[in-house]
């Protein structure tokens, strides 16, 4: 790994490229049709109002060349504010470098100064490959499921 290669929080400056890695992410997802307007939305929530959340990114040669984003919320069975992190990717060209195990590693660091409960991660399905990554990494599966209702226009309609 090269001296040039470190991890810190996004910033506004970064939202192309962040919405360029979540629609590449999003792209390889059953669950999702990639739409760089909501992506560029959605990252842009989270960079305006850092109470919400952090996105941290992976730069090498000050080149984003992969994120997660991590969301802040209460749990009441921890008693405590807890993590959700989402949209963690490499880029394909990027991958088998050891920058995804600095990027967990920074997260679990941050985590844990911030005196985080716990850390939820959503991770594909569909993906021994990710899974296995994340459980070399401490993460356990869950004996609780995600389920989740979508909310759009139509849905509320028809309600």
């Amino acid at each position: 790994m090269t001296p040039d290669v470190h991890i810190e929080p996004a910033t506004i400056e970064d939202l192309s490229s962040l919405t360029e890695l979540v629609v590449d992410l999003l792209e390889l997802q059953d669950d999702f049709v990639p739409d760089p307007a909501l992506q560029e939305r959605g990252i842009r929530h989270i960079l305006e109002e850092p109470a919400r959340g952090r996105i941290f990114v992976v730069r090498a040669q000050d080149r984003i060349v992969g994120m997660a984003n991590l969301l802040f919320t209460v749990s009441t069975a921890m008693g405590g504010f807890v993590l959700i992190m989402e949209d963690v990717i490499i880029h394909p060209e990027h991958r088998g470098q050891g920058f995804g195990a600095m990027l967990l590693e920074a997260v679990i660091a941050f985590a844990k100064e911030k005196d985080f409960k716990r850390i939820t991660l959503l991770a594909d399905r569909l993906s021994n490959d990710s899974q296995a990554f994340f459980q070399q990494h401490g993460f356990q599966f869950s004996s609780l499921i995600p389920m989740r209702l979508i909310l759009t226009t139509e849905s509320l309609s028809e309600s």
